[in-house]
């Protein structure tokens, strides 16, 4: 098994789960049932790398506290277990994607040439748009 692979797991045994109520449609069982999902996770217990860590806060953004929780609220289906499937899958995806090196981007290089042609257009757009200027009748 992979680093990522224990850390998703170790994740999904260290979540607290709490079921609200959720809003939406659903007639009276909106009203009646708990059936919205919303999922702690200390990220601090996972005990993450150091660059790990900072992607996964990155990619959490709102989604964790000032304490290293994150927190994930599940309500798109009208069921407990669809909300917490669903919950469990965004949230393994997103240590999953913590995981994942961003590849670096390579720098562009323009020719002369074509960096001559677009400087030509820029000037061309450029006195289209001076010539719409006021009218004066001088």
């Amino acid at each position: 098994m992979s680093d990522e692979q224990e850390t998703i797991a170790r994740a999904l045994g260290l979540i607290e789960e709490r079921f609200i109520a959720a809003a939406g449609p659903g007639g009276q069982n909106v009203n009646k049932v708990a059936t919205a999902v919303q999922m702690r996770l200390d990220v601090y217990a996972l005990r993450l790398e150091e660059p790990v860590f900072a992607r996964l806060k990155v990619l959490a953004g709102s989604r964790m506290t000032a304490a290293g929780e994150i927190v994930l609220t599940a309500r798109r289906f009208r069921t407990q277990e669809a909300n917490r499937a669903d919950a469990r899958e965004r949230l393994a995806k997103l240590i999953a994607d913590a995981f994942r090196i961003p590849e670096k981007r390579a720098k562009s290089r323009v020719n002369r040439v074509n960096k001559a042609e677009r400087l030509a257009g820029k000037k061309l757009r450029g006195a289209v748009k001076a010539g719409r200027g006021k009218v004066s009748f001088d």
